[in-house]
């Protein structure tokens, strides 16, 4: 009874080693012996049987899952066979198993099914002529208690953002694309990287106007600077994004035995880090 302690017989005992034997888990057998879990993981382990946290399939348990998977709710398969849901699913796609269409379109799906006024559906619409809860409420200047002394005022700033701001016109190191960079703007609906504009890119527009689809405005060679007074339209040259690619191209400045080892150094290098990989997993 409730509140009293578990009075294990042999027989229990037989019991108790023949489903583990079986290969059943813990949740199974408390329910099958009608005791707690920490009572079998207790008894179990004077018994000197311990348990796998990898449930052993048996051929009767993946005959049961083939017949009721497609058609039949994963929970209650679960519960059958004394299981979690998600050991289930795990061995029924092993298994090459999925639901069916015609489980899908059932009410065990648990889907509110489109076309039809499915109860679950119905139960919960917004009925024509109802008056919403917050009507009138989310007015411009709404704000009751003290909320209007906590609100973020226009323009205002706090905590990181105030303290990186920097103003329109600095300038900085791009470190990833290796130019000079200038802030045009504080539009807050521009994503912060796109408020920055190259310093070389700025110098040819105002001489030349904006930079035409497909092509790229780069330094003449030997002639980039990191310093503004420097950066002028002497220095640099617009050229299509095809000629720039075969300029940074390895295959025209280097010769062809430098090609053949830094090809191979690529391999090597994926080769090194798909090993790695697997030892992690």
């Amino acid at each position: 009874m409730k509140g009293q302690a578990r009075r294990w017989s042999a027989f229990d005992d037989d019991v108790l080693r023949q489903l583990h034997a079986n290969g059943r888990g813990v949740a199974y057998i408390a329910a099958f012996m009608v005791c707690a879990q920490c009572t079998v993981h207790r008894r179990a382990r004077r018994l000197g049987l311990t348990f796998d946290e990898k449930h052993q399939w048996t051929p009767a348990e993946d005959a049961v899952l083939r017949a009721r998977y497609p058609d039949e709710p994963t929970a209650d398969i679960a519960r059958d066979l004394g299981l979690n849901v998600g050991r289930v699913h795990q061995r029924a796609n092993k298994l090459g198993l999925s639901k069916s269409d015609t489980f899908y379109a059932s009410d065990k799906a648990g889907r509110i099914q489109r076309g039809r006024q499915d109860p679950r559906m119905v139960a919960h619409q917004f009925k024509k002529g109802l008056v919403p809860a917050n009507k009138g409420l989310r007015r411009p200047g709404y704000a009751p208690g003290r909320m209007a002394q906590t609100q973020f005022k226009k323009g205002e700033m706090s905590g990181a953002a105030q303290h990186n701001y920097v103003p329109i016109g600095t300038e900085k190191v791009d470190p990833k694309r290796k130019v000079l960079m200038r802030k045009v703007t504080d539009d807050p609906s521009i994503f912060p990287v796109k408020r920055w504009r190259p310093v070389h890119v700025i110098v040819w527009e105002a001489a030349h106007g904006p930079v035409p689809a497909g092509h790229i405005v780069i330094f003449k060679k030997g002639r980039k600077s990191f310093v503004a007074d420097e950066i002028t339209v002497d220095r640099l040259e617009l050229v299509t994004l095809a000629e720039n690619m075969r300029r940074n191209s390895y295959h025209t400045n280097f010769p062809p035995e430098v090609v053949q080892v830094i090809q191979l150094k690529g391999a090597l290098n994926r080769k090194i880090n798909k090993l790695s990989r697997e030892q992690k997993q």
